[in-house]
């Protein structure tokens, strides 16, 4: 059996490992770059329990504990790590005021308040997510798959089903392939009936810290002077950096990853922000400024799972904010499917992409 992963994510390396782990050859063809988009411009987060009373929380929990066993397991280091985890407020129209903290993080400004615990290191973890993905595909590559660059351009099927993929000017026969590229998997439509995916515009900011900061993760709202409320997410890494995000919007997805950049006012916003709630941070060297595109479908839920009519074409995107939290579940279950017609781990009947209506590919925009 070959498989073909169009996309070379999170989401489509953790596939690539677990299909390659089942003894299946694999080409992973990616256009730009591993972990060129969201998947090497995110915060890296993982979080047991966040997705309780959801359809996510078997996915979540299954992929918080393959998190652990992949570092466990896999000779390589993405800066994995068990953190506690803390959620606050601070408000520039409000700096005068002091409440007090339940909790003290001292690299923090006075005029944050630290309210209450949100995780511990039984319940919450980070990776590098850049240096995962990678791993996840060196991974696969060191069990015979295959990494192609190139542009995906169709598909061609025989009697209803997948025979091989369109690559630049060659056709790769293969016996399935797996559409993982993210908000650019809506192009797939051209080809196939899938729903549509859009992309959530995302900014951020990487600090060099050092060892200025600990192991401690936190979630605040934080409100500018002119009234506005921000939602800033800060996680030092173990490589001495410290990422920030806080901003998202809409915005037109260009065709080409490589061409996603970030908006000035955005930026100009998010380093004043940074500078408020952290001495540590005001003194620290920006090393990165940047922005991506999560994947998010019309429901909020991903799509996990064949695409109806079409023997041998499956999904696996749309996971919005938990892209690395979920992918080694995500990639281990469409193992499953694709080697035994069924997910045995986890179940992805709520992430099926015959519960949304597929797009109609004359209604196709991209920038």
């Amino acid at each position: 059996m070959h498989v073909v992963i169009c996309g070379g994510g999170a989401i489509g390396c953790a596939t690539a490992y677990f299909l390659s782990r089942r003894g299946v050859a694999v080409t992973v063809v990616e256009s730009t770059g591993i972990a060129c988009a969201a998947s090497g411009k995110s915060g890296g987060f993982l979080a047991r329990d966040w997705c309780e009373g959801t359809p996510l929380a078997e996915l979540a929990h299954r992929s918080f504990d393959l998190h652990a066993e992949l570092s466990d397991t896999i000779d390589d280091d993405w800066g994995y790590r068990r953190l506690d985890t803390y959620g606050g407020f601070a408000s520039e129209r409000d700096s005068h005021r002091r409440y007090r903290s339940s909790h003290e993080l001292d690299w923090f400004s006075s005029g944050v308040t630290v309210s209450q615990a949100l995780g511990s290191p039984a319940t919450t973890a980070q990776v590098h997510p850049g240096q995962f993905t990678a791993a996840m595909m060196r991974g696969a590559e060191a069990n015979g798959a295959q990494l192609r660059p190139g542009w995906v351009r169709g598909i061609t099927r025989r009697d209803g089903r997948v025979t091989g993929i369109e690559i630049d000017e060659a056709v790769v026969a293969c016996d399935a392939v797996v559409i993982a590229m993210g908000p650019w998997s809506i192009l797939a439509a051209q080809w196939l009936p899938l729903p549509p995916v859009f992309g959530l515009k995302g900014h951020s900011l990487v600090f060099e810290t050092g060892d200025r900061i600990p192991a401690q993760a936190a979630f605040l709202e934080y409100q500018e002077r002119a009234g506005a409320v921000l939602t800033p997410e800060l996680f030092p890494r173990t490589d001495g950096t410290t990422y920030v995000c806080g901003i998202s919007g809409e915005d037109v997805v260009p065709l080409d990853p490589a061409r996603v950049a970030p908006d000035n006012g955005a930026l100009y916003r998010l380093e004043a922000m940074c500078r408020a709630l952290s001495p540590v941070l005001a003194d620290a060297p920006i090393v990165a400024r940047q922005a991506c595109f999560r994947p998010v479908t019309r429901d909020g839920l991903p799509l996990i799972g064949a695409v109806s009519g079409i023997a041998g074409a499956y999904i696996a995107t749309g996971h919005s904010v938990w892209g690395i939290l979920n992918a080694p579940g995500t990639g281990e279950a469409i193992a499953e499917l694709i080697v035994d017609d069924v997910a045995g781990t986890v179940d992805l009947a709520p992430f099926d992409p015959g519960r949304l209506r597929p797009l109609d590919p004359a209604r196709l925009r991209l920038g």
